[in-house]
């Protein structure tokens, strides 16, 4: 699900719940709320502890009022415009569709209320999270002359089928949420990511793990999705010797008895277990192991990193460690946000209202085709909410930071 804040801002967001996750192409048994302010009836939270980078070590966020704001300076003219949103806003997955489109929306509306000669659309469009469902409105959005650029897809199996569909037309596609490392690696023009990927994810969890927080032997689970097995890989080598493979193991999606895997793990006696996968599968796994092995430590990624797991995991979540590529809302926008959509901001809504921004800008600044917004996005360097943007030549962020959270 990544950043950067004021230190009054961590305050007030410590309390916050992450919306939904999900990031790769994977769908849920059970979806979760569009947003929310309550995990679970016994009142834990889901809260924010701090920002590291790929060592595993603290960074400070950057100051909320140092980002690029879509309202500033105003009172700028040029053609209108559109650009579009894509992935899941209805299916079990949702939650996240709508926390990226609300949050690109919100820029949208401040920007257009700044710049009334300027107006600029948001289109949006429905891929239930599917990757054939995306394959059939890809060509819709393409077909779309009126459309010059595209946040999304949200999902990373939905982004990798439709990929090569926005670079064959030239259509620069910026995702708030899709962190499979491979996508970058298909030799697309037009694709960049607004959050660091799996890989930067994976490094910096298992530096945490056994820096920050001392464990010195871990049980790394994973599902059997393309986001799980990537996010496994790499937190069990950033872990090094502290990865004990005899209760290495993998589950299926839409388990629910693990009592084979928690027994590796009970033998093994391990400081921790981290589940690289989705929080349908998390929460009872974190139910069992807490039955099992109270005292072991249960972490996860940004696919657990859901109120559903807390929800659904009860007081079994509560000291859980969930790490994400996405920070809480600052001050200012949690607050904006929640006056416009009457819930909290969720998981991605930071870097949709950044990454809406961003293109915004560069529409401003006349770059009003497929052609010259992706050249303008391609050079871009700036201060975010969420963080400092500009790219590689690959459309990886140039700078990749995580953010740590644990259920309290």
């Amino acid at each position: 699900m990544r950043r950067r804040m004021a230190t009054a801002a961590i305050a007030v967001t410590l309390t916050g719940i992450l919306a939904v996750s999900a990031c790769s192409n994977k769908s849920t048994d059970s979806g979760s709320g569009a947003s929310g302010s309550s995990a679970s009836n016994s009142g834990l939270t889901i809260s924010a502890l701090n920002q590291i980078n790929t060592q595993g070590k603290e960074v400070p966020p950057a100051a909320e009022s140092a980002a690029l704001n879509p309202a500033q300076p105003g009172g700028a003219k040029c053609d209108p415009s559109t650009i579009a949103m894509a992935g899941a806003l209805t299916g079990s997955n949702a939650a996240l569709g709508i926390n990226i489109v609300n949050g690109a929306q919100l820029a949208v509306d401040q920007h257009n209320k700044a710049n009334p000669d300027c107006k600029i659309t948001l289109k949006r469009f429905d891929t239930e999270g599917d990757p054939q469902k995306a394959t059939q409105v890809a060509p819709q959005i393409t077909n779309d002359n009126s459309i010059i650029g595209l946040i999304g897809p949200a999902f990373s199996g939905e982004t990798k089928a439709t990929g090569s569909i926005f670079n064959q037309a030239g259509l620069v596609s910026v995702t708030a949420s899709a962190t499979n490392a491979a996508l970058t690696r298909n030799g697309w023009k037009t694709f960049f990511r607004g959050l660091a990927n799996d890989d930067s994810q994976g490094a910096a969890v298992g530096k945490y793990l056994t820096n920050s927080l001392g464990k010195k032997k871990v049980c790394v689970i994973e599902d059997d999705s393309a986001y799980g097995v990537g996010l496994a890989a790499v937190v069990t080598k950033s872990l090094g010797s502290a990865a004990d493979s005899n209760c290495s193991g993998k589950v299926k999606t839409g388990e629910r008895d693990f009592s084979a895997i928690i027994s590796k793990v009970t033998n093994a006696s391990p400081d921790a277990v981290f589940y690289a996968g989705y929080y349908a599968e998390a929460a009872p796994l974190a139910q069992q192991l807490k039955s099992a092995a109270p005292n072991v430590t249960f972490a996860s990624g940004d696919g657990t990193n859901d109120p559903q797991f807390v929800a659904q995991a009860g007081d079994s979540a509560k000291g859980a460690y969930l790490s994400c590529p996405c920070g809480p809302a600052p001050a200012t926008l949690a607050k904006e946000y929640q006056a416009a959509f009457n819930q909290a901001s969720g998981v991605y809504s930071v870097q949709a209202y950044d990454i809406a921004s961003i293109m915004m800008k560069g529409i401003e600044k006349g770059n009003t085709t497929r052609s010259k917004l992706l050249e303008f996005i391609r050079t871009y360097k700036g201060q975010g909410l969420a963080g400092p943007y500009s790219w590689t030549p690959d459309g990886e962020l140039s700078s990749s930071l995580i953010w740590v959270y644990q259920v309290k």
